[in-house]
């Protein structure tokens, strides 16, 4: 393995996905101290959100998409356990803990949301497939105005009474059409928008920290009777999801680099989205979950990574070149 010192690009990474959650705890903790200004924030949450996708959609170009035809099994490997693990899990952990109908509710969204976009900075680090990260993210998301209504309302409409027309037309307002957007401006604008890319992570983890203000002010007072439930449920579904993703992966005979992929694109969610979704369809207390994931995911992920990259330092030359295939 090679000992030369990190790129600009790695270090840039490392730093995001050090601060990132840092300045997402921040805003939950303001969202604490401050409840009454935190919800007078709440009704701006779905632009928040919008503009967060429509950043997503300025970093997509076309060969984003071409991997699909390329390599389709992985892709549809990803994105399908995306859709699958998460949803399942989330209620597993519901029942388990036999969590409130409404913190249920709540982490069963995140487990039915799409990808998240904080995973493509974890796969870069952790030495995956970036490229199928992004790729599996994109496509992940392009599904989410279909999938996540329609299995939200299957596995949490038994513990709350679930408007799946109405979140399905949030989701087209809040991520279809910013993320499509995003990607017209980037074909027509590539120079200017190559210019402002380093500045996208940081004006969306802001938006994200924001949002997460919003939602903590709004449940302040849940958090300290239900605080730590959430935590736990949180820690089981994000971490059920990184070991079934990888897993699978394997046991589907892909190689090191994808299954690691599809392991940290399983258990990373577009949690910020959940938190945002709850608290409009269902109640402060069910976007806690999302909220609380938004912070954890991001340290939890950048664990993963520096495990993934230290099990390399220990792996022998050709099954690295196995795991590159």
């Amino acid at each position: 393995m090679s000992t030369a010192s990190p790129s600009p690009e790695d270090r840039s990474a490392r730093v995001a996905v050090t601060v990132f959650p840092l300045l997402v705890l921040a805003g939950a903790g303001l969202g604490f101290a401050l409840p009454g200004p935190a919800v007078s924030v709440l009704p701006y949450v779905n632009t928040l959100l919008a503009v967060i996708m429509f950043g997503m959609g300025l970093t997509l170009t076309l060969p984003d998409f071409a991997l699909v035809a390329r390599r389709p099994l992985p892709v549809l490997l990803g994105v399908i356990a995306q859709y699958v693990i998460m949803p399942l899990v989330g209620l597993g952990v519901s029942v388990l803990l036999q969590l409130p109908p409404e913190l249920a509710a709540g982490v069963i969204l995140v487990g039915c949301a799409p990808g998240g976009t904080a995973s493509n900075v974890i796969a870069y680090l952790a030495k995956a497939d970036t490229a199928l990260s992004v790729t599996m993210t994109s496509i992940s998301t392009l599904l989410a105005p279909l999938l996540t209504p329609v299995l939200t309302l299957w596995l949490a409409g038994q513990y709350m009474p679930v408007d799946g027309a109405a979140m399905a037309l949030s989701i087209v307002k809040i991520v279809l059409v910013p993320v499509i957007l995003g990607l017209v401006v980037r074909l027509l604008l590539g120079r200017f928008v190559d210019r402002i890319l380093p500045a996208l992570p940081w004006i969306s983890v802001a938006a994200i920290a924001v949002v997460v203000f919003a939602v903590v002010g709004n449940s302040a007072a849940l958090i300290a009777s239900a605080g730590l439930l959430v935590l736990l449920a949180v820690i089981l579904h994000n971490g059920l999801g990184f070991l079934l993703g990888y897993g699978i992966a394997r046991a589907l005979k892909q190689p090191i680099r994808s299954a690691r992929t599809v392991s940290i694109e399983v258990g990373m969610q577009n949690s910020g989205l959940a938190a945002g979704l709850a608290a409009q369809y269902f109640s402060p207390a069910a976007a806690l979950p999302g909220a609380v994931f938004s912070i954890w995911h991001n340290l939890s992920g950048a664990l993963l990574a520096a495990i993934y990259r230290r099990t390399d330092a220990g792996r022998a030359p050709s099954a690295l070149a196995d795991s590159a295939q």
